[in-house]
């Protein structure tokens, strides 16, 4: 009796406590939206671990050079700049200003905006920077302010803020060679929020990539796996986990974004994707193709079957991405120079 007691006693406090936790850690996102801005950028998980971002050639980029930026007072930025296939004999030992004045080569460059978590040199990140390069693209990509090797604490604004100045940055150095956004993840909304103010002050891209997006963050959070659980069995789902990231500032309107932007729109998203729902991605492209801002460009949305297992992060595997890129990037080129 007294054993199925102590059992009892103890499943009792096991149940007690986890009905605690229940009630206390969404009141605890409620009262501190920090936590909720820590959950949306992921910026502290840095995998894989032990890996010196100073070295990209530890990561198979032997033709990539590191550099810092620094956009803001308060904010360093750790950048890669991998050349363009045709350039890797050359680019051998070469400096940093070798790499700057390669920028101005006839190549077009392709400016990367990461998604949550890891760094810059997150495997499927590395694997899409060496299909690009083959390709004859230069790619620069970076770490927001917050993540990786950079320095700074993140923030929406601040992340936008980041890509706008390697934009710039990239602009100052790459003459008339075409400049191509893309943006993956969490990163396309970094980069709607960064094309929105191009096309602002009139200074386009001249295309749009966006690979697995979403519609805004509160629609992302509200179809992300962890939530449909919660949202069945959490009274106040919203209120107590959506409203706080809003109040956060973090809003990533790509669907408010899309209706100000004049430049071609290249969507691509698999449907397998467990962690942007395709449909999601469906909805964007119907918003942009219906806005009159995108009446005399491009709109293309590219889905990759289910079958083919590219989930949210692996499109880069596809045979088809150098085809679907050359046509659709050689388009757009053409209406630059139209």
């Amino acid at each position: 009796l007294c054993r199925r007691y102590g059992l009892w006693f103890r499943l009792r406090k096991l149940i007690l406590w986890l009905l605690g936790m229940y009630i206390a850690i969404p009141f605890l996102v409620k009262l501190c939206p920090a936590i909720q801005a820590k959950l949306v950028f992921l910026n502290f998980v840095r995998v894989p671990y032990f890996i010196d971002l100073k070295r990209p050639q530890d990561q198979g980029l032997n033709h990539t050079c590191n550099y810092y930026l620094q956009p803001e007072e308060d904010a360093t930025i750790g950048v890669w700049h991998t050349v363009p296939a045709a350039l890797w004999n050359n680019a051998r030992g070469k400096d940093q200003l070798w790499f700057e004045e390669a920028l101005g080569s006839s190549h077009p460059v392709i400016l990367y905006l990461h998604g949550n978590a890891g760094t810059r040199g997150g495997d499927h990140r590395v694997e899409l920077y060496k299909v690009l390069s083959s390709l004859g693209y230069h790619v620069v990509t970076f770490d927001y302010r917050g993540w990786g090797d950079s320095v700074g604490s993140p923030s929406e604004r601040g992340m936008t803020y980041d890509a706008l100045h390697v934009f710039d940055w990239i602009k100052a150095r790459s003459g008339d060679n075409p400049v191509y956004i893309w943006g993956h993840s969490l990163g396309t909304g970094v980069a709607t929020n960064l094309v929105r103010r191009l096309c602002e002050r009139e200074t386009p891209p001249n295309a749009l990539i966006l690979e697995s997006p979403f519609t805004n963050i509160r629609e992302e959070a509200r179809s992300h796996p962890f939530s449909v659980a919660s949202t069945q069995y959490f009274p106040g789902f919203d209120w107590f986990f959506l409203d706080p990231i809003t109040t956060s500032g973090i809003r990533f309107a790509n669907d408010e974004n899309v209706k100000y932007i004049s430049c071609s729109l290249l969507i691509l998203h698999a449907e397998d994707d467990p962690v942007v729902p395709f449909h999601l991605g469906k909805k964007l492209y119907n918003i942009a193709a219906t806005s009159r801002s995108f009446q005399d460009y491009k709109v293309q949305f590219v889905p990759f079957h289910t079958d083919l297992g590219y989930r949210h992060k692996y499109i880069y595997r596809s045979p088809e991405l150098p085809r679907i890129l050359r046509e659709f990037l050689g388009k757009s080129e053409h209406e630059h120079h139209h």
